[in-house]
């Protein structure tokens, strides 16, 4: 039964997301955010993963919205390679560029959660750069989503 869900799963991915740069976007961002949370989990501080959880929280919500912004920019340009397609304005590889930039500062925030294990400071201050980390991320979908519909409407709104 767990192969043919996987099946269905991949299949449903590669029709949304296709297997080019929209795929990978996603793909990079989702593992960023699993490996969030597996340093999470193995957090031996029970109040730092406390004080993390609405943080982490708050990151694994974005995945709809990563998935939503990639599977719309795979419908309106498809990707079966490692190029971002080509588009008016080039607003295409600004998108690109944040969901890049998006999986990136995931990484790094779980990189600060990472660290923050071995800092012996006060709770909130070693848990600041995983905030500032992940408020990066959500800064990068939102101006990603922002671009994809600015490009609907024939207007760039981050100003790039």
């Amino acid at each position: 039964m767990g192969f043919l869900r996987d099946y269905r799963a991949a299949r449903r991915d590669e029709a949304e997301l296709g297997t080019g740069v929209w795929r990978r976007a996603h793909d990079r961002f989702r593992r960023g955010l699993d490996r969030f949370h597996q340093i999470l989990e193995s957090l031996p501080d029970r109040e730092v993963v406390r004080a993390v959880a609405p943080t982490a929280n708050a990151l694994a919500d974005l995945l709809p919205g990563v998935r939503e912004v990639c599977a719309a920019a795979h419908h309106r340009a498809p990707s079966h390679s490692q190029d971002t397609p080509a588009s008016a304005g080039g607003y295409l590889n600004d998108v690109h560029r944040e969901l890049s930039r998006a999986g990136n500062a995931m990484a790094q925030a779980a990189e600060a959660l990472t660290m923050a294990r071995f800092v012996r400071d006060d709770d909130a201050h070693r848990l600041d750069a995983v905030a500032r980390r992940a408020e990066a991320v959500r800064g990068h979908v939102d101006r990603a989503r922002a671009l994809l519909a600015g490009a609907g409407r024939g207007v760039n709104p981050t100003g790039y």
